[in-house]
C-alpha cells in the first residue's frame, strides 16, 4: 500500500471533508470506468455516475436521503470481471468501483471512515503505479515512489484536494460544489484517461 503523509493531514480534518476528499478521487477515478464501458459496452457509465451524484448530494443538500445500501446493490451489477477481459482497462475500472464501494460502505458505518480515507487515498496511486508497471515493468514502492513523475502527480492532486479542504473553518457548501465542478469541467482521471 502506497503510503503519503497527506494521509496523515488528511486524518484530522472532520468527517464532511473526508467524504468530501474520498468523492473527489472516485470522480477522478471515474474516467476510467466510463472509457472501459465504452470500449467494451460491459454497462452503462451513467449508472456508477448516477451513485456517485447521490453521494456529492449528501454532502450539498441539507434534505437529501440517500438509501446507500441500495446504492451498494446497484454498484454489485457495475463491477467488471478481469477474468472475463483481456483488456488492461478493466483493472482501473475495477479499481473506481472498488473505490466508490468502500466510500459507500463508510456512509454506512462512519467507524469505517477513516481507514477508508486512508485506503482510498493508497488506491488511487496504486492504479496510477500498476499502470506504471505495465508500461515499464518498474515496480514502484514507498521507497522510489518519489522518482516517479505519475505517482508525484497523484499524490500533488490529493495535496491539492486536501489544501482546499483544510482551509474551510465550516461545511462549505460552495467548496464542494466547486470541488465538484472543476473536477468535472476537465474530467481526466488519475491515470490521465480524458473524457
Amino acid at each position: 500500500m502506497l503510503k503519503n503523509p497527506v494521509q496523515l493531514r488528511l486524518e484530522k480534518l472532520e468527517p464532511w471533508q473526508h467524504i468530501t476528499f474520498m468523492v473527489s478521487l472516485c470522480e477522478r477515478m471515474y474516467p476510467n470506468y466510463a472509457f472501459f464501458c465504452q470500449e467494451t459496452e460491459f454497462a452503462d457509465a451513467q449508472k456508477y455516475r448516477s451513485i456517485l451524484d447521490s453521494i456529492w448530494e449528501i454532502l450539498t443538500v441539507k434534505t437529501a436521503k440517500i438509501n446507500f445500501e441500495n446504492q451498494l446493490e446497484k454498484l454489485e451489477e457495475l463491477v467488471p470481471s478481469s477474468e472475463d477481459y483481456d483488456l488492461y482497462a478493466v483493472n482501473p475500472a475495477i479499481d473506481a468501483c472498488v473505490a466508490l464501494a468502500d466510500l459507500l460502505h463508510a456512509m454506512l458505518d462512519r467507524d469505517l471512515m477513516l481507514e477508508t480515507l486512508v485506503k482510498l487515498s493508497s488506491l488511487s496511486a496504486e492504479t496510477v503505479a500498476d499502470l506504471e508497471f505495465a508500461q515499464t515493468g518498474e515496480e514502484i514502492t514507498n521507497d522510489n515512489q518519489k522518482e516517479n513523475e505519475a505517482i508525484c502527480a497523484e499524490w500533488d492532486m490529493q495535496w491539492a484536494i486536501f489544501r482546499a479542504l483544510k482551509e474551510a473553518e465550516r461545511r462549505d457548501i460552495e467548496l464542494i460544489k466547486g470541488l465538484r465542478q472543476e473536477l468535472r469541467e476537465e474530467p481526466i482521471s488519475n491515470i490521465g484517461i480524458a473524457l
